[in-house]
């Protein structure tokens, strides 16, 4: 069976498709983004990434010292000179 990109359909039919396909993605990336995971950094570390557009909105820089606080529910992370 020859591989085939997208069902027939007509060209208008196939923007349409298209279009919703692409909506679809784009909001499912979105949800997605800021879903991470936990990664073991040598034999007793973790680590998790930030999403750049929260770093860059912040402020932060590379290897910016951070305070990382343990509350009900999950962690507070925060900039070590801010009080």
């Amino acid at each position: 069976m020859k591989y085939q990109p997208f069902p027939k359909l007509s060209l208008r039919n196939k923007n349409k498709y298209l279009n919703t396909y692409l909506k679809y993605m784009s909001v499912r990336k979105m949800e997605e983004k800021n879903i991470r995971k936990l990664t073991k950094v040598g034999r007793t570390s973790l680590a998790v990434t930030l999403p750049i557009e929260i770093v860059r909105a912040l402020g932060w820089r590379e290897k910016q010292r951070v305070v990382v606080k343990r509350i009900k529910g999950g962690l507070v992370i925060r900039d070590y000179r801010s009080k």
